[in-house]
């Protein structure tokens, strides 16, 4: 196996387990969550917050990031062919629906909710929190899941050898 093959294996699982992560996140957390009531809801979330931060995550959030540039470059050639394309839409579509929104959007959220001092707050002040993040976020991972989802396709689909 040549190293072009390699790393683009390994483009197509990192890519895979970030959209796995995601998709199961949308399909079920964020459901599970939504019936907390907001002392419950800001609780378990400053925990996931915390506890997604490990290299588990990492390797496949990050490794993605790296892995698809990696896969994208040897695949151009003087004749351009469809593998190279998809990658390098699976890149950019990974690096500004699914890093850049999340960086943008989604770890600023966190962050507000990691600050809030959840022992000391009001009723009103877990729901003001609650009303300011939630459906926001929701949104916004449900555009990295799309992101992820249609990333990996498409580096799934870019193993074929269609020129």
């Amino acid at each position: 196996m040549v190293f072009y093959q390699l790393i683009q294996i390994i483009a197509v699982l990192l890519t895979g387990l970030a959209a796995g992560l995601f998709y199961s996140y949308a399909c079920s957390v964020t459901g599970g969550l939504g019936k907390l009531s907001d002392r419950e809801y800001v609780m378990a979330f400053q925990s996931i917050n915390r506890a997604i931060l490990n290299p588990w995550f990492f390797a496949s959030f990050m490794g993605s990031l790296i892995a698809l540039p990696l896969a994208t470059w040897p695949s151009y050639h003087a004749d351009v062919n469809f593998s190279f394309w998809l990658l390098l839409s699976a890149t950019v579509i990974y690096v500004v629906g699914l890093f850049g929104v999340t960086m943008v959007g989604n770890v600023p959220l966190n962050n507000m909710v990691d600050r809030f001092n959840i022992n000391t707050a009001s009723p009103q002040e877990l729901f003001s929190l609650r009303e300011k993040f939630e459906a926001s976020w929701n949104k916004l991972n449900l555009i990295r899941t799309i992101a992820a989802v249609l990333s990996f396709l498409l580096t799934i689909l870019s193993l074929l050898k269609v020129k």
